[in-house]
């Protein structure tokens, strides 16, 4: 296959990601790691790295929309600080850990894991489990530890953490925009370490395509990157037409789709 139609295909996915993450109000993480394994799939990539390689590709794309997105968060001075430096620490250990747990699993099982964190998200949606309201923040020790398990999950699975950020920070006290804003900051270490950890794990295997650095794939990166920003804007424009609850529902059925697709 030509590098032009596979550049091609890389911009149709971060166009199609960018839209529908604005469109759900979700990361870009839970559509484009399955949109990734499709299109790795296609080109011929060894079936061994492939999911390795779309969650390493994932994260290192939500380096560059996340930064963006927390960027506006900052000016409109929606990130809790104390909190953001409190999870850091943990933020940064777990993101290296979950990817060295990954690195330690087969792509069968990382992508049947996937599959059930997808189902679990799902079934949240749909029974419209929001975040439960909390008073009292734990201590440094405690946020420490949270950040260790949102970063942990996140970079496992390649996703930015606002499915594991916003519910915890609300549970501590936070405001929605505040944990929105906040979660979005957090999304920044756990991505950038994450993908440089894969891009270390993943160095020198026999088994990657042209063009990867370790379980990073640098043409799906620009591709996504490129085309996900703007039609990110797109797809928040249109949720604001369409009723949220038909929106929870159809993503929560793609992402069943999706699951149930790695599953089986």
């Amino acid at each position: 296959m030509s590098m032009l139609p596979i550049l091609l295909g890389y911009l149709a996915l971060g166009a199609a990601a960018g839209t529908m993450a604005g469109l759900f109000g979700v990361g870009g993480g839970l559509i484009i790691v399955p949109a990734l394994v499709f299109a790795f799939g296609l080109q011929g990539v060894a079936p061994e790295v492939t999911m390795h390689l779309a969650v390493g590709t994932s994260l290192a794309t939500i380096v560059v929309t996340g930064a963006s997105s927390a960027w506006a968060h900052y000016q409109k001075g929606s990130i809790h600080r104390e909190w953001f430096l409190a999870l850091l620490p943990g933020l940064l250990l777990g993101a290296i850990g979950g990817v060295f747990v990954a690195g330690a699993l087969s792509g069968g099982v990382l992508g049947t894991l996937f599959g059930l964190f997808v189902l679990a998200v799902a079934v949240r949606m749909v029974l419209d489990r929001g975040p439960v309201p909390g008073s009292v923040a734990p201590g440094r020790g405690g946020m420490a530890v949270a950040g260790g398990v949102i970063g942990g999950v996140s970079a496992l699975f390649g996703i930015g953490g606002g499915t594991l950020c916003v519910p915890w920070l609300t549970r501590c006290g936070a405001e929605m925009t505040r944990a929105v804003g906040t979660s979005a900051a957090c999304g920044i270490p756990i991505a950038l370490f994450g993908a440089a950890t894969f891009a270390v794990v993943g160095w020198g295997n026999a088994q990657l395509p042209a063009g990867a650095t370790g379980f990073v794939m640098w043409p799906a990166f620009f591709g996504i990157v490129l085309a996900s920003v703007p039609f990110a804007r797109l797809g928040a424009r249109l949720a604001h037409r369409l009723p949220a609850r038909v929106l929870k529902l159809a993503f929560a059925a793609l992402l069943t789709l999706v699951g149930l697709r790695f599953l089986f």
